[in-house]
């Protein structure tokens, strides 16, 4: 083994810091890095249980906990006899936290009082081509179920500049895609000079870096796509057909509990939109099964939603109570009921997703090919497999021609089609 292991759960902005991780801690061969997430009671379970399970494949190596689950009760993980150290979502992104041994048990700061965040850390997936890119972090929005602001902390936005300059090194490092993530990316810009908004921070990215053939967006708020992003999305070729929105609920009077900002209709509304734009787009959306006071017909609005939407990559959450969230005080459904719902919500969206990729089969395709030569993701991100290897790291264009265990099953066009 090289280097420190690294367990990431949870989102995507976890993903990328768990890369700058492994960079920071460099060659601590003994060291066990499991980077956790809040989002659920389950996600805390789990870290519990890959710590656990860590420490029994590796008894003698260091385990580092962090991440949100750390920042929102480092003590409870501090505990735990099978932990070296615990650190908090600020001090993980400080390369002297892995300096070694000597160091307080518990270092977890105070994330509210945190007012930037650390660009430089910005980093990639180190098996695969395309990189995630953090320009934003932390969330100044309080829903009523949610847990996350208390381990990341309030909005601030990372400067455009640096975020072009990460840009480039990453294509120069060979990316042919950068994914823009943070915890609450369409929230970009109100912290620094100028207010830029996201939209203007993509134009920038878009001008500045003109060899980065594919930009994707991570997920996004819907009430918060204004014109020149939506203009982005709908039109420009290097910002991929792919939309992921934050949806949660699709009952107007769950979204109020919620304390969502959007409606039903609104929700409907920019996906019929940017449908009308750009007919290729795919619809992703987070969906949370089981909110507090849904009733059956509630959940029906949610479940109906799928289908007005056309969700074809749902990200669906059974509901769980985060103690210290208005939510968990809020009469509860039934655990059983929740389940159900989950399974019915992940049903319809396999029910989409398969009408969804059947269609494609037959049509040409710009792949992005993974580091594997055999498997990569269309521009609105169907996931492909090839028959035969190709060059790795390369956008390749494809004739889709069979649906196989759903997986797109691709054979390469013409070699003047490709883009290198």
């Amino acid at each position: 083994m090289s280097g420190p292991e690294i367990i990431t759960l949870g989102c995507r902005l976890n993903i990328a810091e768990s890369e700058a991780i492994r960079e920071m801690a460099g060659g601590q061969d003994d060291l066990i890095v499991v980077n956790s997430c809040a989002v659920t009671s389950e996600a805390v379970r789990q870290a519990r249980q890959a710590i656990r399970r860590a420490h029994r494949a590796r008894p003698d190596a260091r385990i580092l906990v962090t991440g949100c689950a750390v920042q929102t009760d480092p003590a409870m993980f501090a505990a735990m006899p099978e932990v070296t150290q615990v650190l908090g979502n600020r001090e993980k992104m400080e390369a002297a936290s892995y300096g070694g041994v000597g160091e307080a048990k518990v270092r977890v700061a105070d994330i509210m009082a945190v007012r930037d965040t650390a660009p430089h850390m910005a980093s990639a997936f180190a098996d695969h081509a395309r990189a995630f890119l953090e320009v934003q972090n932390g969330c100044d929005h309080r829903c009523t179920f949610c847990i996350i602001p208390y381990g990341r902390g309030n909005s601030r936005s990372v400067p455009a500049g640096a975020v072009i300059d990460k840009a480039k090194e990453l294509v120069d490092a060979g990316y042919g895609e950068i994914v823009l993530t943070g915890v609450d990316v369409t929230s970009y810009g109100p912290d620094l000079p100028g207010s830029p908004s996201l939209g203007l921070l993509v134009e920038r990215i878009l001008t500045a870096v003109p060899d980065l053939p594919r930009l994707r967006l991570s997920s996004i708020d819907s009430v918060e796509i204004d014109d020149r992003l939506f203009d982005l999305i709908a039109h420009h070729p290097r910002v991929m057909p792919h939309l992921h929105l934050s949806l949660q609920a699709g009952d107007d009077m769950i979204l109020k509990r919620m304390k969502r900002r959007h409606s039903r209709a609104d929700a409907v509304r920019i996906v019929e939109r940017v449908r009308a734009a750009r007919p290729d787009i795919s619809i992703g959306a987070d969906i949370i099964a089981g909110f507090p006071t849904e009733d059956e017909a509630m959940f029906a609005s949610s479940l109906a939603l799928v289908q007005d939407c056309a969700i074809v990559h749902g990200h669906i959450f059974p509901y769980s109570p985060r103690p210290g969230t208005p939510a968990a005080r809020m009469p509860q459904v039934d655990r059983a009921v929740i389940k159900d719902r989950a399974a019915r919500l992940r049903a319809a969206c396999a029910d989409q997703r398969s009408l969804w990729l059947q269609a494609l089969v037959g049509t040409h395709q710009q792949v992005l090919v993974e580091r594997d030569g055999l498997t990569g993701h269309a521009e609105n991100f169907a996931p492909v497999r090839f028959r035969d290897a190709q060059a790795p790291c390369r956008i390749a264009a494809a004739t889709i021609v069979a649906l196989e265990n759903g997986v797109l099953i691709a054979q390469e066009a013409a070699k003047g089609l490709a883009h290198d």
